[in-house]
């Protein structure tokens, strides 16, 4: 005797349509020919939870299951179980065992529309453009959708014609078990039509590759890396599929003077040990122009300064980063000091105590007197 489909899927007799689709998905899974080759009982289990579904998704069938059993849906003859009644399982398999139609189902509706493929572009910009932003041409090698065909990929005043392999159904059937497999055709890639006389423009291809000029606008603020998105600017589609979209790689060029960090531009300034120890009013230039920054009296090597709002603008036009100013003493080479700095600095190591090398032309003077 046949076994209670509820039982068959696991599921109990109120249980929704989603839930019997889920549960019929878990056992047919579970026991597909495919992943069990050669076991008969996982076949029969699998064409057994078909038979369930066949019925408890259907909600008449069901209706008069629930009220009179295997007789109100067979009439007590065969099993309710109709191959031919499956003709997409598409949406519960996907493509989980390589093809899509386990039953050989019909494709739908002439060739199958195909997105257009995404570009990448890569673009170097300098460090200015990357922060005030900028405006660019592109020169962009695309496939674009044949105007002499209009896409058909067939000779102008002539039809692609119904595939010989398959009849137009994209797709080709055998046997697997008990089981009719439908895989996509090798002939016409599943389109279910060829063309017989090609378009010269397009060799049949029913797209044409052509260069496009596009203006891109690149934002104030942008960092090395940053990807900027134009839709619709990539590959044309097949058969009416959208286009793809243009996706632009900024690549920042280095700047001789500054660095970044965010929305911060960062520099440095030599200073001498006077200036850092007295303090110093200096000409500093930023991205926005030369302005002046003050050193108070006791300013550290490696101190920074920030110069307020001079940085990069912020994405978005919420205000802008600061100018960062690392401080860097400068020593000079003693053969590029005078005698006289030398003498000075000599007397201020003695005022501070510190140990510092002899004059050395003292000594030699010294020798010279008594040789």
């Amino acid at each position: 005797m046949a076994r209670d489909y509820y039982e068959v899927l696991g599921v109990d007799r109120g249980a929704s349509a989603q839930e019997i689709k889920s549960a019929y998905r878990r056992v047919a899974v579970q026991h597909h020919p495919d992943k069990n080759p050669g076991d008969q009982q996982a076949e029969e289990r699998f064409k057994e939870a078909a038979e369930a579904y066949a019925v408890l998704s259907d909600p008449e069938k069901r209706s008069r299951y629930d009220r009179f059993g295997h007789r109100g849906v067979n009439g007590g003859g065969g099993p309710a179980f109709d191959p031919a009644a499956f003709g997409d399982f598409a949406d519960i398999f996907g493509d989980l065992f390589g093809f899509g139609d386990l039953f050989g189902g019909r494709r739908r509706g002439g060739p199958r529309a195909e997105p257009g493929s995404d570009l990448r572009y890569d673009l170097e910009i300098s460090f200015e453009e990357a922060a005030f932003g900028c405006s660019r041409q592109l020169e962009i090698p695309r496939l674009e959708t044949c105007a002499e065909c209009v896409g058909s990929g067939a000779r102008r005043g002539t039809e692609p014609v119904s595939c010989p392999a398959c009849g137009g159904r994209g797709q080709v059937r055998f046997n697997q078990g008990f089981l009719t497999v439908a895989r996509t055709c090798p002939q016409c890639r599943g389109e279910g039509r060829v063309v017989r006389d090609p378009c010269p423009e397009c060799r049949g291809e029913g797209r044409v590759e052509k260069r496009r000029n596009i203006e891109v606008q690149i934002p104030a603020g942008v960092d090395h890396g940053a990807r900027l998105r134009l839709a619709g600017e990539g590959e044309h589609g097949r058969h009416g599929g959208p286009r793809g979209d243009l996706f632009v790689v900024l690549h920042v060029a280095p700047h001789e003077e500054f660095g970044r960090e965010g929305h911060h531009v960062l520099a440095e300034v030599e200073v001498t040990y006077a200036q850092a120890v007295l303090g110093a009013s200096l000409t500093v230039p930023t991205l926005h122009g030369e302005q002046t920054l003050d050193l108070p009296p006791g300013t550290q090597p490696g101190q920074e300064f920030r110069l307020r709002g001079l940085g990069i603008p912020r994405l978005g036009g919420r205000g802008r980063g600061d100018h960062v100013v690392h401080v860097r003493l400068t020593v000079p080479k003693a053969g590029d000091l005078s005698e006289e700095r030398l003498t000075l600095l000599r007397q201020l190591a003695e005022l501070e105590g510190s140990a510092v090398k002899a004059d050395r032309s003292v000594l030699d003077r010294v020798k010279e007197l008594f040789s």
